[in-house]
């Protein structure tokens, strides 16, 4: 079993922020998987099969700053170890609708990721993060809150496509070759 978690903060407010990527990238898997996402407690959350893996999918509904601990509460719940993770989130240090599979690491600077190590004691999960660029300008707490630009949109529904392909890649072949297939310029995905 897998779980596969997507980072975002709760209610209409935030709905399409750069910062709820990850809840956009797992409505999309969601989607195409039919797995129906219901609300429970602090997360919403769906159990269903993704090309013959068993999924359990996630959206914390803690706040992006609290994430680990629904994510944490899901993977005790179902007893999934957390090498069988995945979780989806936005980075400001890539450009708007680059994508980047890591199997671990630090959190660089995401709060919802530091509260994932927090919570499970590792750094050892496998993540697909999506670019949202940044403007210097802009404190970063309040750009990662912003809505995307027009001319930023073609590129965001790409990047959530590619994501949701990658997680899929993951769940079927390994996160290896999905690396090998995603990590690369976007002309060769």
């Amino acid at each position: 079993m897998w779980v596969v978690a997507g980072l975002g903060n709760p209610g209409s407010k935030y709905s399409r922020t750069r910062h709820n990527i990850g809840f956009m990238v797992l409505e999309v898997i969601a989607d195409r998987y039919p797995i129906d996402l219901k609300e429970k407690g602090e997360y919403i959350i769906g159990r269903g099969s993704i090309e013959g893996q068993e999924v359990v999918l996630v959206k914390p509904l803690t706040f992006m700053n609290r994430s680990g601990l629904a994510v944490g509460d899901v993977l005790r719940r179902f007893n999934v170890p957390v090498e069988n993770m995945v979780v989806i989130h936005d980075d400001l240090d890539m450009e708007t609708g680059k994508l980047k599979i890591r199997k671990s690491g630090s959190s660089g600077g995401h709060k919802g990721i530091e509260s994932i190590i927090q919570n499970t004691g590792t750094r050892e999960f496998i993540r697909v993060k999506i670019g949202i660029g940044r403007e210097p300008e802009i404190p970063a707490e309040d750009y990662v809150l912003s809505k995307f630009k027009r001319d930023e949109i073609p590129l965001i529904k790409d990047a959530i496509k590619r994501a949701s392909d990658a997680v899929v890649t993951i769940l079927q072949e390994g996160v290896g070759r999905a690396m090998n297939r995603f990590n690369r310029p976007k002309a060769f995905s």
